[in-house]
Formats: C-alpha cells, structure tokens, sequence
C-alpha cells in the first residue's frame, strides 16, 4: 500500500477523504468493531442517541456542516440551552448573572494576563464564590479540572471557538460514520501490535499477518499512543512524550428515559447543583425527543467507575433535589457511557499539562516522512473536536501526499 491509515474515526475516515482523491492505494484499518471512534450514533429505544461527540460546535466554520449539506443531514441550528436553568430551579437568576460573570472573568483572564504557572486554576480568584462552577464548567469543556491543564491551551481554543453550536439531527456520529469515502480498502477488528521500518517503508504487525505500506498515518487517541500497547520505531519517544502531554479528559453521558406525562419540558437545561464541581448537567428532551441527557466532566464522570447503575441513580437523585422525589417515575434507565474503559481509546478528548501546550504541535510532527500524526490531539485550536480531528486528517493526508511525491521524482 501506499498509504495505511490507522484509525477510522473522523480524523482517519478526513484522511481517507483526501487520499481518495489521488491515485495513492490506501487501506483504513480499525481496530474496533464500527468506524467513527470517538463518534458513535446508536439506535436505542429507536431514537438516534450520540454517546460521543454531538454538538456541532464553531458549526459556522466546521467542516462538518458542509459536509452534512452535501450529504442531505438536516441541521438543527437553534442556540442550545446550556446557559438557562429550568425555572431557576435552585440556581436564582441573579446567581446565575454572577456564575456566567465569573466564567467570563476568568477566560478572559486566561486570554489578558495568564499565569506564570500556566496552570488555569491559577487563573482563578482565591476564594471566589463561584470557583466551584468554573471547575465543573471544566470539567464539562476539557473533562479535567482546571488545576490540570494548561491556561495556554485552553485560551487558544478559546479564542478561536465561535458561538454557533449546532446538531444533526439524525447523529453527529452517523454523519461522519456516512462520511466515509466509498469505495475503500476497510478492515475493521485490526489492531495494530508494533510498527518496524524497513527501506522499503514500514511494517505494522496485526493479529491477522503484516501489512506493508510506503507511509502510515496513524490516528491514535493519545491514551493509546502513549500507553505499551503498540511497540513503535526507535526514535518516536518525543512523540509518546508529547501524547503523554496531552491526556484524555473524563466525560460520560447517562440518557434517562422519560414516560408518560412528566413534567419535563422540551429544550431545557438544568445544572444538578451549581455550587458542586462534580454536578451532572442535565439537557432535557433534547429535539423534543423522550429523554434527559446527562454529562458528567471531570472528576464528576468518575460516579461511573462503579458501573452504569450507580450513573443512573446520581442522576436521578440530582433530578429529583430539583424536581422532587415524585419524578422517578417518570424515569428509567437508557444507557451509559464508559469512554475511559474503552479499549483503545480511553477517554474522551486532550487537554494539556500545564505547561505544555505546545506538545500538540510536537505530536503533529512527521516522522522520517513516512509516519504521520493525526487527531484532535494534534490541533493547537479545535482540537477536542470532531472539525480539529478532520482538519488534523486532511493535514496528514497532504503531508503523506507530498511526501510520496518527493519519492517518486
């Protein structure tokens, strides 16, 4: 092969859009059973739920969009409704003025004057009233606590985000699992042990035999990269280091169910308690549908290290301190996430060390111009993102592109 792309999520599946427009013969390997990674749109209680990523965000410039229009998606465009809480339900309307004031004075904190640590948590005021709220704010943007990672970074992306937060209405996972270019050389339950390089290219051993190629892009979350999993070429250390640099956040979802005639309003957003930097935030009856969609970021996710039930329960308690004990029977358990259990991938999305946001530049380096990096990781803005993946993926496709032509001449 010319090219192997390893990883058939949205930066791998951006990769092979390119590559298909060449003459290079490319092959798509999965080690998973399904393609889109990190997206993934299921069927449940026939409803199209996104267990990974959902919201289309800086819809106005996500390549996404586009392609979801060229695609026949339909695009819900409303502004989402993160930033209300149902009926001020213990969260007052001033309090929640004064809970947004201090987010915005604490990005633009970030932006203006960081600190030296580069530690955002330095960022905040000692004390401060709302700290708690920034923190699960955090833990629901980066799925890490701000004492965790890099001011730097998080002001870079956001500086370059927009407003525009928009859904596929059938599935951001199901628009990119259909953005797969067709026809392709897929093979999916294919792991990947070890990469060799020889003169003629490289060698990636899979359980199945050896498959040979001039270049590789791999797609690898940074869990997987950086953990033994797969035995990589002298001389890629700085690169398990800079992924190592960039750790995967925390982030589940629970969907709860609602029956009958509930008192559950349709497009509304409730913060179990905004005063808890482990609060679950609560999006009910997302695009009218029959459920209440539950985040937990950070260290809040951690609830579900004890399985789904115990997801379940916390939610249904939270739900029920807002709206009284009388609404559990309104409720029943869907299904949960465990991105952090997944086997490889292992969480949700980068964020950076503090001081080490450029590690995602580092990471994005290629290799004896014959291997090639690629994921959201590798953005130095977007990324955490379905768009930085994809734009990670075309970047990686053209540098393989130009480097096989050099070959060549």
């Amino acid at each position: 092969m010319d090219v192997v792309v390893v990883g058939a999520g949205a930066a791998g599946i951006a990769a092979a859009r390119r590559l298909a427009r060449t003459r290079l013969s490319v092959q798509l390997i999965e080690a998973a059973t399904r393609i889109g990674g990190r997206a993934w749109t299921c069927n449940i209680a026939g409803l199209p739920l996104d267990l990974g990523c959902e919201w289309l965000h800086s819809a106005d410039r996500n390549p996404w969009t586009r392609l979801a229009k060229a695609a026949g998606f339909a695009i819900d465009r409303r502004d989402p409704a993160w930033g209300s809480q149902y009926r001020d339900l213990k969260f007052t309307q001033a309090e929640q003025a004064a809970a947004h004031q201090a987010f915005a004075d604490w990005t633009e904190h970030l932006q203006s004057s960081p600190p030296r640590s580069d530690c955002a948590a330095d960022a905040m005021e000692p004390g401060g009233a709302w700290n708690a709220f920034i923190a699960a704010m955090c833990g629901f943007i980066s799925g890490a606590a701000p004492d965790r990672f890099s001011a730097k970074d998080f002001a870079a992306y956001d500086k370059a985000s927009t407003d525009n937060n928009w859904r596929a209405p059938s599935g951001y996972g199901a628009l990119i699992a259909a953005s797969l270019p067709r026809p392709i050389d897929l093979r999916l339950s294919t792991p990947i042990t070890s990469i060799e390089l020889d003169r003629a290219g490289l060698v990636m051993a899979t359980p199945y035999g050896s498959i040979r190629a001039r270049t590789a892009i791999l797609t690898l979350s940074t869990a997987a990269l950086s953990a033994d999993a797969i035995k990589l070429p002298p001389g890629l250390d700085a690169w398990r280091r800079a992924a190592a640099s960039l750790p995967l956040g925390r982030n589940e979802k629970v969907f709860l169910e609602i029956l009958g005639d509930s008192p559950f309003e349709s497009e509304t957003h409730a913060l179990g308690d905004p005063r808890d930097p482990h609060t679950g935030s609560y999006y009910i009856r997302p695009l009218g549908r029959p459920v209440i969609e539950c985040f937990f970021g950070g260290e809040g996710s951690k609830i579900l290290e004890a399985g789904p039930a115990a997801g379940f329960e916390h939610a249904a308690d939270q739900l029920a301190a807002l709206f009284g004990s009388g609404i559990r029977r309104f409720l029943r358990p869907l299904v949960a996430t465990c991105w952090s259990r997944t086997t490889h991938i292992g969480g949700a999305y980068s964020y950076a060390l503090p001081g080490h946001a450029a590690a995602r530049a580092d990471l994005a380096r290629p290799f004896e111009q014959r291997l090639f990096f690629a994921g959201e990781a590798t953005r130095t803005i977007d990324f955490s993102t379905a768009h930085g993946a994809y734009a990670s993926g075309v970047r990686a496709a053209e540098e393989a592109i130009a480097a096989l032509a050099k070959g060549r001449t």
